[in-house]
């Protein structure tokens, strides 16, 4: 049965959202998804992590793109800087695919595997896990590192989602967790963990 299910997988179209708002208050103002890991753009690393989504749609102010990575489409929260689930609620517009993976943007170490395994995770359809989050060693969910089905995300959209958690989303939820390494979770969302990401690349 597993191995059914991870080819349906394979073969079910899936899209990202990925989002990218503007300037972080942590970084000093500075827009995060142009801060730079490795060589590479934030954005650029978590956009080679869905590479194989049917459509990616980056939500926060336009960036130019990089020579050689996808295409992908823009939107924006309403209001801009509204927050997580505004910018999920705007992205969830020009997603089409049964299942969509909601990713924050300042993953660095987050690769295609880990997608992988979150989309499985949700392959069931409605009578499997509805929602599927990483988790780091320390057990703690990675709400923006998670892989829904399109149909259950819409219904539990509230009708104004400025400022609203992504956590209040998953109650009376089927959720299943992914476990993942401290690498793989670490998040950029201040100048330590920025220096930390810098140093393992």
């Amino acid at each position: 049965m597993q191995g059914f299910q991870g080819a349906q997988a394979d073969v079910e179209p899936w899209d990202a959202l990925v989002l990218a708002g503007g300037a972080a208050r942590r970084m000093g103002g500075d827009d995060k998804a142009a801060l730079s890991v490795g060589g590479a753009r934030l954005l650029d690393r978590v956009l080679g992590a869905v590479a194989a989504a049917r459509t990616v749609v980056v939500v926060g102010p336009r960036r130019p793109p990089v020579p050689g990575t996808r295409a992908v489409r823009w939107a924006r929260e309403d209001p801009p800087g509204g927050g997580p689930v505004a910018a999920i609620a705007a992205g969830l517009r020009l997603v089409t695919a049964t299942r969509v993976v909601v990713l924050a943007v300042d993953l660095p170490f987050l690769g295609a595997p880990e997608v992988q395994g979150l989309l499985d995770a949700v392959a069931a359809g409605p009578g499997g896990p509805q929602v599927a989050l990483l988790s780091d060693p320390a057990q703690r969910p990675q709400y923006l590192a998670a892989a829904w089905r399109t149909v259950t995300l819409r219904a539990v959209l509230p009708v104004d989602p400025a400022g609203r958690s992504v956590r209040s989303l998953l109650a009376g939820q089927s959720v299943r967790t992914v476990a993942a390494t401290e690498r793989v979770c670490l998040d950029c969302d201040d100048p330590a963990a920025l220096a930390v990401a810098r140093a393992w690349a």
